[in-house]
């Protein structure tokens, strides 16, 4: 049982008897005497990808979900399912697009550094790197002289996500992307 002060992202919690994930967290500090902090806490429910927003007082428990987290790699795609294989003992496991949204636009083939979410032996979602690096495929042509300025372009990157980068990046070059956010965030 965790204390819902304990609470940090990226746990996993059951919410209602189905588990959920700590996704964002933001504390509230009343100013009247005598009334307790409170917590806005969102999840997203882990079988069905619904986010959920809940107000909890620093002392309200929560049941931990029985889960494991296993190290993986992206593979393949099979028509529609995503193939990744767990890094340690090489076991495959497969989710439909619909349970990656969001995330597909950061999966690259060999992509390692990934969190297979796994209850009952079975994958019910990923957490993806903090980061990942990916290569511009187009992007306008770079502007002499554009590194003071702080402007900047529409850049398409190699899984056909669109991100904006600053003005003197070309094309072919390495960038990193904030997998969160999705925002550049230096050169790779």
């Amino acid at each position: 049982m965790a204390k819902a002060s304990e609470l940090k992202k990226g746990m996993v919690v059951e919410v209602n008897g189905v588990p959920h994930v700590v996704k964002q967290i933001e504390v509230r500090n009343p100013s009247s005497r005598g009334a307790s902090t409170l917590y806005k806490v969102r999840f997203n429910n882990l079988k069905t990808g619904q986010k959920l927003d809940e107000s909890l007082k620093g002392d309200d428990f929560l049941k931990e979900a029985d889960y494991v987290r296993a190290k993986a790699q992206f593979s393949y795609m099979d028509g529609d399912l995503y193939v990744f294989m767990n890094v340690d003992d090489y076991t495959q496991y497969t989710l439909p697009g619909e349970d990656l949204e969001g995330q597909i636009g950061y999966l690259t083939e060999g992509l390692e550094g990934i969190v297979a979410l796994l209850v009952d032996d079975e994958v019910i979602a990923i957490e993806l790197p903090s980061s990942v690096v990916m290569a511009i495929t187009e992007t306008t042509p770079a502007i002499k002289g554009a590194t003071a300025s702080a402007r900047t372009k529409t850049a398409k990157l190699t899984t056909g996500i669109e991100i904006q980068v600053p003005e003197y990046l070309e094309t072919d070059e390495l960038v990193k992307v904030n997998t969160e956010t999705g925002k550049f965030m230096s050169r790779a």
